[in-house]
C-alpha cells in the first residue's frame, strides 16, 4: 500500500484510517440510524479484518465511550505495527459530553489512554475541541501541556482536531499535526491545508464524507488529491465498506502518481 509521510512526524500513514468512535459508543450520537455495539469478539475480528487489508492507523478518543479500552485489549494480544491517535479535552460521562483542559485534567486524560491502551507512549494526542476551539487555544493551558508530555516522552506528536479554520491556522505555530474537517461540501479549511503543507505539518481529515452523505467515489478522491493531506479518516463497522473505502483510496492515488 501506498504510504505518505504525516508531516515531520516520523510516521507514515495509508490514504485511510480507521474512527473507531462506533466501537464504543452509541449514545447521543450524530449518525442518522441508531446502532447496537459490537461484540468483544466482534471488535475483534473488524480491526483483525483492518490490518489484513493494511489500514493500520486507529483513531480514538475519550469521548469515544469504551473505545480506547477496546483498542488497547487488541493491541494488547498482537504485535501489529498501529499508529493510533487519541485525544484530550472531550470526557463523555453518564451520557453527557463536557470539557477540560485545565492542566490536571490533560495530564489525567494522557494517563488513563496510556493506561487504556497499553502503552508505554502515546503515538498522537489531539486536543479535541467544541465550536469555540480559538478560546480554547487562547485561554487554557492545553498546548503548554501537551508540549511538557511530549518533552517527557509520554507522547510523540501533538496537534489539534478542532472546528475551525481559524483555530487551525493558531495551531500552525506548535502542532505537529491537525485533524481537520475537509470534503466537497466543506473545503474551507483548504487553506490551512496547503499551509500546513508548505510547513511540512501532518494533515489527516475528518467527515471527508460528510456523515455519509456524499459519495464514497466521489468524496475520497476530493479529499485526498488536495495537496498536504497524508490520510482520510474514516468511522464505521463494515469491514466490506472500509475495503471499498480503500479501495477507492488506493485508485485515487494510483491516478494521481501518472
Amino acid at each position: 500500500m501506498l504510504k505518505r509521510p504525516l508531516g515531520n512526524t516520523g510516521f507514515q500513514l495509508g490514504p485511510i484510517g480507521f474512527g473507531a468512535f462506533k466501537i464504543g459508543r452509541n449514545a447521543k450520537i450524530k449518525y442518522p440510524r441508531p446502532y447496537d455495539l459490537p461484540s468483544d469478539e466482534e471488535v475483534a475480528n473488524l480491526l483483525d479484518g483492518l490490518i489484513d487489508l493494511g489500514i493500520e492507523h486507529f483513531d480514538t478518543a475519550p469521548a469515544y465511550g469504551i473505545s480506547e479500552q477496546r483498542v488497547g485489549n487488541w493491541l494488547s494480544g498482537r504485535d501489529a505495527p498501529v499508529v493510533v491517535s487519541t485525544k484530550v479535552g472531550e470526557l463523555f460521562e453518564d451520557g453527557e459530553s463536557r470539557y477540560v483542559f485545565d492542566e490536571a485534567s490533560v495530564r489525567a486524560s494522557v494517563a488513563n489512554s496510556l493506561r487504556l491502551l497499553r502503552r508505554d507512549v502515546l503515538d498522537i494526542v489531539l486536543i479535541h475541541t467544541p465550536h469555540d476551539d480559538v478560546a480554547v487555544l487562547k485561554e487554557t493551558p492545553v498546548v503548554q501541556t501537551l508540549q511538557s508530555l511530549k518533552e517527557a516522552g509520554d507522547i510523540r506528536a501533538i496537534g489539534l482536531s478542532g472546528k475551525t479554520p481559524q483555530a487551525a491556522t493558531m495551531a500552525l505555530d506548535w502542532a505537529d499535526l491537525l485533524m481537520v474537517e475537509f470534503s466537497a461540501e466543506d473545503a474551507a479549511h483548504a487553506a490551512v491545508i496547503e499551509e500546513a503543507a508548505r510547513r511540512e505539518i501532518g494533515v489527516l481529515v475528518k467527515k471527508g464524507l460528510a456523515s455519509g452523505h456524499l459519495p464514497a467515489d466521489q468524496a475520497i478522491p476530493f479529499v485526498l488529491n488536495q495537496t498536504g493531506v497524508t490520510s482520510l479518516v474514516v468511522g464505521g463497522l463494515n469491514l466490506k465498506h472500509m475495503a471499498d473505502n480503500l479501495r477507492i483510496a488506493e485508485a485515487a492515488l494510483s491516478q494521481e502518481s501518472l
